[in-house]
């Protein structure tokens, strides 16, 4: 038995896991801006969630797969340099001398899982926090970048700025305006992305 079994074994767990912090991340983020995410949320939305997150950027997609890279060969790594000072303070390890060799690769393994559940969490709470504090932010010093123009089927166009979308919806600010705007994606014609060009 490889010291990551635990881990593997862990993994459908895990993605449960992703959702809920998914819909946490999202919740927290549209809040900021009155809006209760899940009423217009799909259930594809919510499983999706985490997905759509991790691949929204490559350094996030990138900083996520190391992240889980090093929790996965953590166990090894700890049982190895247990007797470590640095090593021990850090993830404050106990004695295991006393421990079965199934039970301390068990030991090991919940710390990994603790140490991933920890930086994860951080990760998705400071993401939609800081992501709508600083938007919101913007909005109020009229510093939003409206670099995104929506036609709508009925002819009309309007430059914006999104803060976000799902399978049903757009969210966005329309310059002038500070309320947020909701619309279904079916009355949508077309959004482009004004390239090159900061709207005054």
């Amino acid at each position: 038995m490889k010291i990551s079994d635990d881990l593997e074994k862990l993994f459908p767990f895990g993605y449960l896991f992703l959702i809920m912090m998914g819909i946490l991340k999202d919740s927290i983020y549209y809040y900021q801006f009155g809006i209760n995410i899940l009423r217009y949320s799909t259930i594809m939305d919510v499983l999706i969630s985490p997905i759509a997150e991790f691949t929204s950027n490559p350094i996030i997609l990138g900083a996520i797969i190391i992240l889980f890279v090093i929790h996965f060969y953590l166990p090894s790594f700890l049982a190895k340099y247990k007797n470590v000072a640095y090593v021990k303070r850090s993830f404050e390890l106990k004695s295991t001398d006393e421990l079965t060799p199934e039970e301390t690769k068990s030991y090991y393994n919940s710390i990994a899982i603790k140490s991933l559940v920890l930086f994860l969490l951080s990760f998705f709470l400071g993401y939609g926090f800081a992501g709508g504090y600083f938007t919101t932010k913007k909005l109020k010093e009229n510093k939003l970048d409206y670099s995104f123009q929506i036609d709508f089927n009925g002819g009309e166009s309007k430059n914006v700025y999104v803060i976000g979308n799902n399978s049903l919806y757009y969210f966005y600010f329309v310059k002038g305006d500070k309320k947020i705007k909701i619309t279904p994606l079916a009355s949508i014609k077309n959004i482009e992305l004004i390239e090159n060009k900061m709207i005054d």
